[in-house]
């Protein structure tokens, strides 16, 4: 019931939008209504039994006043024109209220629309939203695939078990209370032996949709598992090909999706369940309503024939929403298993928040501070007590072998992670006490394998910066030695350059994402490798534009190639999480340690 009322706090925004559905829905009922209830009379003139009412009572909203008049109504017709013409007015009424059963349907269905597609939009933004809010963290423990699946196939499977069924949620119940007081009207003591029999249609109804709701989260987490071979398949086609692993691939898709069907089939076969289970269940139920219907007629003597033919009209009309609502309470059931899905994402705590009370940015103008900084990976401790002072204006360059913490002490300062142990600051700041907008406004970033969209050359350079125009985005790439090669395209900077730069070499895209860090204009850049994926002409002619960039700038680099970050102001040797050798160049040569032998190895 829980997840029910989160759907339906979607749904709030649209609550006129409801209502509309709502009250249209009970115009229909009751236009329904009226052309069942005139079948009693139309038998009883048919046969002759129409009781000739020659005085009318005073108009009042009574239901006894209101079939006297009627009568009166219908007794007149038939004593000034005939039988035949009082069942032609008849049939005159009911299709009258036929046309205001289907038009109010219609703007039943009209106003739900809106409901239900606004509904899933809103979903997918606030899955969205919550992606891009979630810490960095929080996407290594999970596959990607499988958040793709939640934001794709969970998505669609609420629009179609759960927002699909909400027209027969809002209209079913309406329909099914206003038959049943009909039926009351007409005989209570049969409504009363229906309603004794109806609970245990309930109960096996229910019982099939619990299991039905765990079966759902099983398909999908398998269609999570699906979606990320599928993923890992584009992405690495060229490794299993290089490996000969097509089969190897095969094997183990066709795999994954025979588990996904089979699961998918035993779930279609028990959703196929609801129709005809009601629908035997109903026809029970009605040769019950028969037998006691006739029961009544022949001993009892307290219904006439047309009454109780009225009568199974009437309850006929509830098998049908009945079959809806109990289609609906299935199609509900597995659509929760997405929504439980979903939730895992919606409800996942985002551990990188900006401070209750924020401090003001600093216009740091004197020091980055690492005072005793400790940092694990759930138990693996990645960096052990490292305290470290990067000036204004400085270059400081990290080195060290894969794993040594090098890429995680850069990714700690725009707080990608927060530090388990010590503290960082920018001039005193305790960057914890910075809102992230305004700590990450402060910071540039280029990394080794550059993050491109499927979009412009333009607006990948200026992609995150507002108020920027042509003249800026040109002089950023002529910075980054990117404006030519831009230019060789036919439409230039308006050029798409494919999903991830595919259409670019390396080295061109590193330059689009240098150019892009350069745009930003930021006082303090992070480089991470940032020249590794280039060959030796643009190497030289983006280093040359790095020099440039980090004139009168605070630097952070990390860098394999030594000969990169020789003029660097300070250069760290890290080892197994800590600094192990600090200093520049030339004394960490005359120290004759690990960066003297990592030195002599690449210049060999």
């Amino acid at each position: 019931m829980k997840d029910i009322l989160r759907i339906f706090k979607y749904i709030l925004p649209y609550k006129w939008a409801a209502i509309g559905n709502v009250f249209f829905n009970l115009l229909s009922t009751i236009f329904t209504l009226f052309s069942f209830g005139l079948v009693i009379p139309f038998l009883n003139v048919l046969f002759g039994q129409q009781e000739l009412v020659t005085e009318m009572q005073p108009w009042s909203m009574n239901s006894n006043v209101l079939l006297h008049n009627f009568k009166f109504w219908l007794s007149g017709i038939i004593i000034e024109h005939g039988e035949l013409k009082a069942l032609v007015m008849l049939g005159v009424l009911v299709s009258v209220a036929t046309l205001g059963k289907t038009a109010t349907w219609y703007f039943a269905n009209f106003f739900i629309v809106p409901v239900r597609n606004g509904v899933v939009r809103d979903i997918r933004n606030s899955l969205y939203k919550k992606i891009l809010a979630l810490h960095i963290g929080y996407f290594s423990e999970e596959k990607r695939g499988n958040i793709i699946a939640r934001m794709t196939n969970d998505v669609q499977e609420i629009d179609f078990s759960i927002m699909s069924s909400m027209t027969m949620l809002f209209r079913d119940p309406i329909k099914i209370i206003a038959f049943v007081t009909a039926l009351f009207a007409l005989n209570y003591k049969l409504t009363l032996f229906v309603l004794l029999i109806l609970p245990i249609a309930g109960l096996i109804i229910g019982r099939i949709g619990k299991s039905l709701r765990r079966r759902s989260q099983d398909g999908q987490r398998r269609m999570g598992h699906l979606m990320t071979l599928i993923e890992e398949t584009v992405f690495g086609l060229q490794i299993i090909k290089a490996f000969n692993a097509e089969k190897h691939q095969d094997d183990r898709f066709r795999d994954v999706n025979q588990g996904y069907t089979n699961v998918q089939n035993k779930i279609n076969r028990r959703r196929a369940l609801a129709s005809p289970i009601t629908e035997f269940l109903a026809t029970v139920t009605i040769v019950f309503v028969m037998w006691y219907g006739g029961r009544i007629i022949l001993v009892e003597g307290g219904l006439d024939p047309a009454a109780l033919i009225s009568y199974l009209l009437i309850f006929s009309q509830v098998i049908t929403p009945s079959k809806s609502l109990s289609t609906a309470l299935y199609n509900v059931q597995k659509g929760l298993a997405s929504v439980d899905r979903i939730n895992e994402i919606l409800k996942a705590k985002n551990k990188i928040k900006d401070p209750k009370n924020p401090v003001p940015k600093p216009n740091f103008q004197e020091k980055i501070e690492y005072k005793n900084v400790s940092f694990a990976y759930g138990d693996t401790l990645v960096l052990k007590d490292i305290n470290l002072q990067i000036d204004y204006g400085k270059t400081i360059a990290l080195i060290g072998q894969s794993g040594s913490g090098k890429t995680t002490i850069a990714d700690l300062l725009p707080r990608f992670y927060d530090l388990t142990i010590g503290e960082i600051t920018i001039d005193g700041v305790d960057i914890r006490n910075l809102k992230l907008i305004d700590l990450r406004s402060m910071i540039g970033y280029v990394n080794q394998s550059p993050i491109l969209f499927n979009d412009s050359f333009a607006n990948n350079i200026r992609f995150g910066a507002e108020n920027v125009t042509q003249e800026d985005i040109i002089a950023a790439a002529k910075i980054a030695h990117a404006h030519d090669f831009i230019m060789e395209y036919e439409h230039g900077y308006d050029t798409n350059i494919g999903d991830g730069g595919g259409k670019l070499s390396g080295g061109q895209r590193q330059r689009l994402s240098i150019a892009r860090a350069i745009l930003k204009n930021p006082p303090i850049m992070i480089l991470d490798e940032a020249t590794s994926a280039l060959d030796t002409e643009s190497e030289q002619l983006v280093q040359e534009a790095l020099d440039n960039l980090m004139k009168n700038r605070t630097s952070i680099v990390i860098a394999h190639r030594l000969s990169t970050i020789k003029n660097a102001d300070l250069i760290c040797v890290m080892q197994y999480g800590e600094i192990v050798e600090q200093g520049k160049h030339e004394e960490l040569i005359d120290q004759n340690g690990i960066y003297t032998k990592l030195y002599n190895m690449q210049i060999k």
